[in-house]
């Protein structure tokens, strides 16, 4: 057993018991335990700085020490209110009786259309085939079909568009995992939340529902780290579990992961593989820019020396998220100039069109988010571990 593994576990354990001690009223015992529990975490937090889950033990080690204060307060005794605050404290802290609505609950499934992603139609292809074909037509997949989807590239290019986009084409129940509640608030639990995420998408798959766990940033999740240790472990061997789950022979229920990275280069290949597609989700090309800046201007009031086209080769190497970026700036600085005139105070008042010179103020003033080097980078890994 690791240091790590074996300080996470004492830590536990005197929570555990501290929170039993508490609810009897044993203050004394209880004082004593998340002393303990302090102890633990703060020499694990220490001995592994770089550690995934410090930033939550931290959180722990802050609410132990004041649940310590208050039980060595004069007025804790006396406290009318006492078991209302014991109540919500042991809601924040227990281990035994987990319930974390973040982990497992489906999201609202955002509305977002094929129309509305602008581009990207190799991606497209790459994910109806993967995923919409077997929903709409399963008898014609007798050796069954993908399951995991590696969507990667710059930051900002629609990763989560097309997940959300497939989501709402298949009428799928959307499940968002946020890799900071997975890994959790809950003292050791990052490796439950997993199989409970899991385990309540495999019930509604299996139920007829199509469902698409999404992980965004999942590097942040299942990444390489230097120094690996005690709960990280035990939460990637429980995802490398529940993935080798999803692609058991005669499984023909439709639940599928799509995850999404900008950096590829910090997965393993354990997980690699896992993901039997692997679709780059490049730079907008110049078709694309165009008709980001058509839907990113469609409501905006323009004069009439705005040329798209122009702005289009202006951005050549943005992101689409940068085009959006540059078309609300041009509207909030017209809107600015109102305010700053004093005619806002009418609300009739309205800005004035945005000229061509508005925009060229704004991409002058931005560069690219992405660097000729980071593409480069993404080229290279996609050449080397591209799977469509």
């Amino acid at each position: 057993m690791s240091v790590a593994t074996q300080l996470e576990q004492e830590a536990m354990h005197y929570a555990e018991e501290a929170v039993q001690n508490d609810k009897v009223g044993n203050r004394e015992k209880a004082t004593e335990c998340y002393k303990r529990a302090v102890e633990q975490l703060t020499r694990l937090i220490r001995l592994y700085p770089d550690y995934t889950f410090n930033k939550f033990y931290i959180e722990k080690v802050t609410t132990y020490q004041e649940r310590i204060r208050f039980l060595k307060s004069e007025e804790s005794g006396d406290d009318p209110s006492f078991g209302e605050k014991f109540t919500t404290f042991e809601t924040q802290t227990t281990v035994s009786n987990m319930e974390t609505p973040e982990a497992k609950e489906p999201m609202e499934r955002p509305n977002v259309k094929w129309t509305e992603v602008a581009g990207l139609e190799d991606a497209k292809r790459a994910i109806k085939e993967v995923i919409v074909y077997p929903v709409k037509r399963p008898d014609l997949y007798p050796l069954g079909w993908s399951r995991g989807l590696l969507l990667l590239g710059p930051p900002g290019c629609g990763k989560t568009l097309l997940a959300a986009a497939v989501a709402t084409e298949i009428d799928a129940e959307f499940i968002q995992i946020d890799p900071a509640a997975i890994m959790s608030k809950w003292l050791g639990a990052a490796e439950q939340n997993v199989a409970k995420v899991f385990g309540s998408a495999r019930k509604t798959a299996i139920s007829g529902k199509p469902v698409i766990i999404f992980i965004d940033e999942v590097d942040s999740l299942i990444g390489v780290h230097t120094n690996e240790v005690g709960g990280e472990v035990r939460m990637r061997n429980q995802f490398l579990k529940e993935m080798d789950g999803m692609q058991d022979k005669g499984k023909k229920y439709h639940l599928y992961v799509i995850a999404a990275t900008n950096k590829p280069w910090d997965l393993d290949w354990a997980f690699i593989r896992r993901f039997q597609k692997r679709i780059m989700v490049p730079l907008p090309d110049y078709d694309t820019r165009l008709r980001m800046f058509e839907l990113n201007t469609v409501q905006l009031d323009l004069t009439t020396d705005v040329d798209l086209h122009e702005l289009t080769k202006l951005t050549d190497g943005y992101t689409g998220s940068d085009i959006k970026d540059i078309c609300q700036v041009v509207r909030q600085e017209v809107i600015r100039e109102l305010f700053e005139s004093g005619k806002a105070i009418d609300t009739k008042a309205k800005p004035r069109p945005i000229g061509m010179g508005d925009f060229v103020h704004s991409i002058e003033s931005r560069k690219p988010s992405v660097s000729r080097q980071m593409v480069e980078s993404y080229d290279k890994w996609f050449d080397q571990f591209k799977a469509l």
